[in-house]
């Protein structure tokens, strides 16, 4: 049995590098977009996901700064998210898995996942507010599109993290009593 689970463990961590690898290189990517749509807006075309927003930019520069934002807090977010994930499965004990470790991981989990759920949430309306007014904000929108399920996803991981905490307290008080 535990060589399954730490077979599992390794499979896990291999799946969460790579997740972790490819949302850096997309906040990069994100980013290198970002500078040249400002500086060099013609070769955006040629760039990751040819989000050319230079008629978003030409209209208003405000607006595209402030929607280019949301795009780059949320790619950011999301790296964080999985460092932590990593960071978790890389020290995680399953012998003693409730610990001040694994308990403060968790929540930082949930903490995290609420922002990027809330930063989605509130580009995702911004982006509506502006559409409204007449801005192309339509490249920009599948970036927005999981606000829901970060949110609730939050919702569940501080219920496990307040699980850990209450098994932390009573692991502690079971070696006291012993």
């Amino acid at each position: 049995m535990k060589a399954k689970n730490n077979f599992v463990f390794i499979v896990l961590q291999i799946v969460a590098w790579i997740i972790f690898v490819g949302l850096c290189i997309e906040a990069g990517a994100l980013l290198v977009n970002f500078a040249f749509s400002i500086f060099k807006p013609e070769v955006v075309g040629n760039l990751y996901e040819k989000m050319d927003l230079s008629a978003l930019y030409n209209s208003s520069h405000w607006v595209f700064y402030g929607m280019y934002s949301f795009v780059l807090i949320l790619s950011i977010l999301k790296c964080i998210l999985f460092y932590i994930v990593i960071d978790l499965l890389l020290k995680l004990d399953l012998e003693k898995p409730f610990n001040t470790f694994v308990s403060t991981k968790i929540t930082r989990l949930s903490n995290m996942t609420f922002a990027i759920g809330l930063v989605s949430f509130i580009g995702r309306e911004v982006g509506k507010n502006w559409q409204h007014r007449g801005y192309e904000i339509e490249p920009l929108n599948k970036f927005f599109v999981d606000s829901q399920a970060f949110i609730l996803m939050a919702a569940v991981l501080y219920v496990i993290a307040l699980i850990f905490k209450k098994g932390v307290e009573l692991q502690s008080e079971n070696e006291f009593t012993i």
